[in-house]
């Protein structure tokens, strides 16, 4: 039998905060796969991005939330649970082998990555060259039936651990809400060209002053079959490899002749 530093040590966190259960979820799918260590956020983060705590001090706590497991909750964001885990409470035993994030209560697909701490967490963990995976099931409810999703955190989490990922990509799996006899599989593409039409809801408080609560609606606006939405709508769990480098190469040449002397 293996002993604890045979096996791979597999960061956990989400943006959903500890006691969530996407991520008991997710820490019982792949608990067979290694040796785990959690590390979330002690509080909801959903929608911090890729945010990170500089003007207040960072504040972890043991917890046996998670059974025999070692784990921490604390003050800061996903991203600072990954940076914490990597470069302070697993530095002791060794490097993550594998980081992964969620299972997120909802979609993040398209420029939702953008904003999504549960795919922040993911790409500091590739900004950092260790293998991440983000999961997300297209569920927003608390009371969610998580075991189809479970079904395919061991599938793709099982091929990571087989087949090294590419330093510097994490990936992005969407779950659809389906039993899993109505899912046709897995289909790996890219992200829609999808934007939020935001609005903002005007409303006073019981002193008459006004606040105001974002919304809006997200329209797709790729016809393409290759993308996560078409994925998701057509009943396949989608996954689309994601990297950190926001540099637009097929501009270079174009601003080179435009600006450069």
């Amino acid at each position: 039998m293996k002993n604890s530093k045979d096996k791979p040590l597999i960061l956990i966190t989400n943006d959903d905060g500890f006691t969530a259960p996407g991520i008991m979820a997710l820490v019982e799918a792949v608990e067979e796969f290694g040796e785990i260590m959690i590390v979330a956020p002690d509080s909801p983060q959903s929608g911090m991005g890729h945010a990170i705590t500089i003007n207040n001090p960072l504040r972890i706590h043991s917890t046996h939330y998670f059974g025999d497991h070692v784990a921490f909750n604390c003050s800061g964001t996903p991203v600072d649970c990954v940076k914490i885990g990597i470069y302070k409470l697993a530095k002791e035993k060794r490097k993550p082998d594998l980081i992964l994030s969620g299972i997120n209560h909802g979609s993040n697909v398209s420029t939702n990555v953008l904003y999504s701490g549960t795919m922040s967490a993911a790409i500091e963990g590739a900004l950092s060259s260790i293998p991440s995976i983000g999961f997300s099931l297209l569920d927003y409810s608390l009371e969610a039936d998580f075991s189809v999703a479970q079904h395919f955190v061991k599938k793709i989490v099982k091929d990571a651990l087989t087949n090294p990922m590419k330093e510097g990509i994490c990936l992005n799996v969407n779950i659809p809400k389906l039993p899993l006899d109505q899912i046709k599989g897995i289909k790996v593409g890219k992200q829609a060209r999808a934007f939020w039409d935001d609005t903002f809801d005007e409303r006073a408080d019981p002193l008459k002053k006004n606040y105001y609560w974002l919304a809006g609606e997200f329209h797709n606006y790729d016809k393409g079959e290759d993308t996560d939405m078409w994925a998701l709508d057509n009943a396949y769990v989608s996954v689309v490899p994601t990297q950190y480098d926001l540099t637009a190469y097929d501009c270079i040449n174009e601003l080179k002749n435009q600006l450069e002397e």
